[in-house]
């Protein structure tokens, strides 16, 4: 049977981390994937619990968790409505996340082998963590971005250091998120750290990158210039695909749609290789 469990651990800035854990409960030994959610998104947007539920039935357990900052509260965890919260994210407290849960799922199960998924801006994340993480053996990421400041115009960063706020476009619902300063200057202070491309030349591990030749919120080319800098990553286009390979928020299909079921394959593939 598979089994969801859900846990909290203590984020960034003293945030709830809220997380889920989908296993089958036949199989006693299995290996654990971490997978990091994107910008604006969350643990259980779109086909993410199927996608959860795909590799718990081929025998791993799935971890999946929303990021401190989200802006997705314990009392509504299907959308983005903690806008205080939201606005107050910054690229440190997610890699603060994200180690934190990795300290979880190493302590709760310290003889597993980890593999990191990461989607979009989660991907950039997860590129730092595998280059200096040595608990993760396999890094694997889905449409991933190259550079945090992607995310936003770079000739909003006038207005934003002077006013102290953006927006940004909840593109289903077109509501006005805010992101506070902090983020920029976040960025700005920390450009060593937060450099993707440069942690990508550092990765050492089996990496796989995913990506939709129909991306148009991130470039197939930013693929190729991840596997450019790291020459041994596997790069594999999804034909057709574009950014969340067919899913929507929310998805009513109890089936993966196609794009996406072909990157969980592929991903099962490279991990179980």
């Amino acid at each position: 049977m598979i089994i969801k469990e859900l846990f909290s651990i203590s984020g960034a800035a003293q945030k709830t981390i809220y997380g889920d854990c989908t296993y089958d409960d036949k199989n006693t030994n299995q290996d654990t994937i971490i997978f990091i959610h994107g910008f604006k998104g969350f643990k259980d947007w779109g086909a993410h619990n199927l996608v959860a539920s795909f590799f718990a039935s081929k025998g791993y357990r799935y971890v999946k968790f929303n990021l401190s900052h989200s802006g997705v509260t314990a009392q509504n965890q299907y959308d983005v409505t903690d806008m205080e919260t939201f606005a107050a994210n910054t690229i440190s407290k997610e890699l603060t996340d994200v180690n934190a849960v990795i300290d979880y799922v190493a302590a709760t199960w310290p003889t597993a082998a980890i593999s990191l998924i990461g989607h979009s801006r989660g991907g950039g994340l997860a590129i730092i963590q595998a280059a200096k993480d040595t608990r993760i053996h396999k890094l694997i990421t889905w449409s991933a971005i190259s550079d945090f400041s992607s995310l936003w115009k770079k000739e909003q960063e006038k207005e934003w250091a002077a006013t102290g706020q953006i927006f940004v476009e909840n593109a289903r619902t077109k509501e006005k998120m805010p992101l506070n300063n902090t983020l920029l200057d976040d960025f700005n202070q920390n450009k060593e750290k937060v450099d993707i491309i440069r942690a990508a030349k550092k990765i050492h591990i089996p990496w796989l990158i995913l990506h939709g030749d129909e991306d148009v919120n991130v470039k197939f080319s930013v693929a190729q210039q991840l596997a450019q800098k790291q020459l041994k990553a596997k790069i594999q286009k999804i034909q057709g695909a574009n950014h969340v390979y067919g899913a929507s928020h929310p998805y009513a299909a109890n089936q993966l749609p196609m794009h996406l079921q072909e990157v969980a394959e592929k991903t099962l593939a490279f991990i179980s290789a």
